[in-house]
């Protein structure tokens, strides 16, 4: 009787999640190699032309790739390869100026110990620049994140171990990338610190999420600056559970309102929950769970959009294997509408990501293996 329960639940929720996509584009393949293509990243420029960055182990190691998208994800340009490294490249990250300057990040094993490194284009991804080496650390820098203000200063978080731990770094640059600030070390942990998420508001706060580990526990922290990442406020802690909450990703919707989501297993298997905070950080809404699956939901990604609509995508495997779903709140987070399954494959989808153009429509990459390999999808609705 219960498995007869759990399959009707499930064809439920595959029938609504289809009829769901309605609003949604067939999804895209952008990429054809003979290896494994993950971790995408998206971005988009201010006449919405959408700028996509992976890693692909085709080369025989890790190395990172670039497409772009002119008219709405409608055709894309050829791939183009950005890193040519005897080391493994690594989770890149991409963030555009409001001069359309694309600025990208990623972690590079070449040194012997993974370090971070950058380039850009100032012509819409036509040519890079030389490849900038940014760390240099007897550990391993990990997890880039990158965000731009309002004024165009570049801000970088990742992890590194040289410690003998896992810590959160900072370091930013206000000159578009030219030269770059001292590192500056944002926890002190008996831990580890992990997934670090940056954002900036159109003022000079930068906000700044992260993992952090305990021998008992694992719950999301954060840290603010005032003054566009010359100093830093206290860490705040942001959850209080009986599980493990991971995974963080933050936002900043147009009237400066943070939105922080994460995945949390206190209810016995992986959800997502949500907070919000209308005043930089200073006070946030009670804790809000965004999903009830009977499989795992995790690795969250969250957007704003116009009018303060927040749009989250993230995967889950309620269908036996790991699909990509996505939902949003068009009242600055205080309400959701349903989740829509954005893929129904029999293999297995993971990390996704998303940016939400200036009409509103919601772009989305992530990794899928129905091919036979890793390689990387899109799709766009609204």
């Amino acid at each position: 009787m219960k498995r007869s329960v759990l399959i009707i639940v499930a064809l439920g929720l595959l029938l609504f999640a289809q009829a769901a996509q309605a609003d949604w584009s067939p999804a895209k393949r952008l990429t054809w190699t003979s290896a494994d293509s993950f971790n995408p990243a998206i971005a988009r420029d201010s006449q919405d032309a959408i700028h996509v960055v992976w890693d692909d182990s085709t080369p025989g190691n890790q190395e990172i790739y670039y497409r772009r998208s002119t008219d709405g994800g409608v055709t894309w340009n050829p791939v183009q390869r950005l890193t040519w490294t005897t080391g493994w490249s690594y989770r890149p990250a991409i963030a555009i100026d409001s001069s359309d300057v694309i600025h990208v990040v990623w972690d590079d094993g070449t040194p012997g110990n993974s370090a971070v490194y950058y380039k850009k284009s100032t012509n819409g991804g036509e040519t890079w620049s030389a490849v900038k080496r940014l760390t240099w650390t007897s550990g391993n820098s990990l997890f880039l994140t990158i965000a731009v203000d309002s004024s165009e200063a570049l801000h970088i978080a990742w992890i590194d171990s040289t410690p003998g731990n896992d810590e959160i770094y900072y370091k930013r640059s206000t000159d578009g990338g030219a030269n770059w600030s001292a590192v500056k070390r944002l926890s002190w942990t008996s831990g580890n610190t992990w997934y670090p998420s940056v954002a900036a508001d159109s003022g000079m706060a930068i906000y700044v999420a992260w993992t952090e580990y305990s021998p008992s526990d694992n719950e999301i922290h954060y840290r603010t600056s005032a003054d566009r990442g010359e100093t830093w406020g206290a860490v705040k802690r942001l959850t209080w559970t009986s599980g493990y909450s991971f995974n963080p990703d933050v936002a900043v919707d147009s009237s400066d309102a943070t939105h922080v989501v994460w995945d949390d297993d206190t209810v016995g298997a992986d959800e997502i929950y949500y907070r919000g905070s209308a005043d930089g950080g200073a006070s946030w809404s009670p804790m809000k769970r965004l999903t009830w699956t009977t499989g795992t939901s995790n690795y969250p990604a969250v957007a704003a959009g116009p009018s303060n609509t927040i749009h989250v995508v993230w995967h889950d495997a309620v269908m036996g294997s790991e699909e990509i779903y996505y939902k949003k709140s068009v009242d600055g987070g205080a309400t959701w509408g349903p989740a829509t399954m954005l893929n129904w494959t029999s293999s297995w989808s993971y990390t996704p990501d998303l940016v939400i153009d200036s009409g509103s429509t919601v772009h989305v990459v992530w990794s899928d293996a129905k091919a036979g390999n890793y390689e990387i999808y899109y799709r766009k609705g609204n």
